[in-house]
């Protein structure tokens, strides 16, 4: 049993080039004897046509000459035979051999026959026509100045297997090396430890690996300092209302209380409960969101319909400090989960109603391209900071925690909302400055792709 990666790779590499070489030099001395043959000689054919063409347009010196500087002779050889037996030929050979050709074969093209003439090799090797020119008939043989035989790709693919088997030793050491380094990288953070230097500089697979590793590194280290946040995030949220909970239960426990004071230490109880399970089941449903699980049920519905149901179901909320929308709805059919997407208007339109000053506006308003629909909701409230809209779809994320007595809330609705929305393949964003409002942009395809 083979255990060294090095060895594995340099062996595997071997027999798979050894054997393939075997493979491919069977197969090509076969294929390319039916196929290229005929395709080769095609060419040779065309190309002593068009010879013959500007014999038959041009004055025999002009045709001389014209064919003489052809291009085409880099890949040609041109031998020209005329009744006498006197030879006249064009292109270079440049040390290459070239066929012979017997005085029957002359003969015969002499007398108007076209003759292909073939090797035992892979590529053809004469092709004979008669040529008429201004001093007679002449037997034009071409012949194409390329390799003939099988024993050219054989050597080929000898020399290549040869200086392959050496570039994949020296390869595969530094093959080797950077797996190694990704396996002891892989221990130290399976070990808690997520400052690991790679120093891998290599390109190609390897090096985007070795790149990939390190992002995911990144993103371990990033994602546990989340979840410290988030641990932190929700002991603070639970621990106020249990700290209220607390401490008016004890003092519900002192003697001579007033009725009146016994009454208002329940309501704060019973409020503060209700506050923690509903911070519960937020993060129970951002929870069932985030899961690979979650599966939306989408419907054709009609959105501009759905906000103007979700203004009226919030009224006590906006009737009761004198606020007004502002709308410009257009009838806009979406295929969306429609329990979803109403909790999306429903945290959005409560947060502008909950930031916005007594007696301001909240405009809503919809535009449609054609493949999207987008909602905007603006309001004229407080506003939101450069640096805190980078953070404002985090869970437990509060904008103004000045203000996070004034205005309660526990800072999941906007990461609920975000989520929401990109299940559904769009995508939510926040346009504010401090003091002139926020507006909330959300899009929507049209079609959704989840049906």
């Amino acid at each position: 049993m083979i255990s060294s990666l090095y060895t594995r790779v340099v062996l595997t590499f071997l027999v798979s080039v050894i054997g393939g070489t075997i493979i491919a030099t069977f197969t090509t001395s076969w294929l390319y004897k039916e196929k290229l043959n005929d395709n080769l000689m095609l060419n040779v054919f065309h190309f002593g046509e068009d010879v013959s063409r500007i014999y038959d347009a041009l004055p025999l010196a002009e045709a001389e000459a014209y064919v003489r500087g052809m291009k085409q002779l880099h890949s040609y050889y041109i031998r020209m035979y005329d009744q006498g037996g006197q030879i006249q030929s064009f292109g270079e050979l440049n040390g290459q051999s070239v066929s012979e050709v017997t005085p029957e074969q002359i003969s015969r093209v002499l007398a108007g026959e076209v003759l292909q003439i073939s090797s035992q090799g892979i590529v053809p090797v004469l092709m004979g026509m008669p040529l008429h020119t201004e001093e007679g008939t002449k037997a034009m043989f071409v012949e194409p100045l390329a390799a003939s035989s099988v024993s050219l790709l054989v050597r080929f693919l000898t020399n290549s297997l040869i200086t392959g088997s050496l570039l994949i030793l020296i390869a595969a050491v530094f093959l080797v090396r950077p797996i190694k380094k990704l396996t002891e990288a892989t221990k130290r953070i399976a070990a808690g430890d997520f400052n690991v230097k790679l120093n891998i500089k290599q390109k190609g697979e390897l090096g985007t690996l070795a790149r990939s590793f390190e992002e995911m590194m990144r993103d371990l280290k990033q994602l546990e300092q989340m979840r410290k946040e988030f641990v932190s995030n929700v002991s603070h949220e639970v621990q106020s209302p249990l700290t209220s909970i607390s401490g008016y239960a004890i003092a519900l426990k002192q003697a001579g209380i007033p009725e009146s004071e016994r009454n208002r230490y329940i309501d704060i109880i019973i409020s503060e409960a209700k506050r923690m399970s509903k911070m519960s089941d937020s993060l129970l449903k951002l929870s069932l969101l985030e899961s690979s699980t979650q599966q939306l049920r989408v419907t054709e519905l009609r959105l501009d319909e759905q906000i103007r149901r979700v203004i009226v179901a919030i009224q006590p909320q906006w009737s009761a400090s004198s606020i007004s929308f502002d709308m410009n709805l257009k009838p806009i059919p979406v295929t969306a989960d429609h329990d979803q997407l109403n909790q999306v208007w429903t945290n959005i339109i409560g947060n502008s109603i909950k930031f916005s000053e007594e007696g301001g506006t909240i405009q809503v308003s919809m535009k449609q391209d054609t493949k999207t629909v987008t909602v905007r909701i603006a309001d004229a409230g407080i506003g939101i900071s450069g640096e805190d809209q980078k953070r404002i779809f985090e869970r437990f994320f509060k904008a103004d925690r000045s203000h996070s007595r004034k205005y309660d809330g526990s800072g999941m609705g906007l990461a609920i909302a975000k989520q929401i929305v990109s299940l559904h393949q769009g995508h939510i964003r926040v346009e504010s400055e401090l003091g002139r409002g926020a507006a909330f942009i959300v899009t929507l395809p049209l079609a959704s792709s989840l049906e």
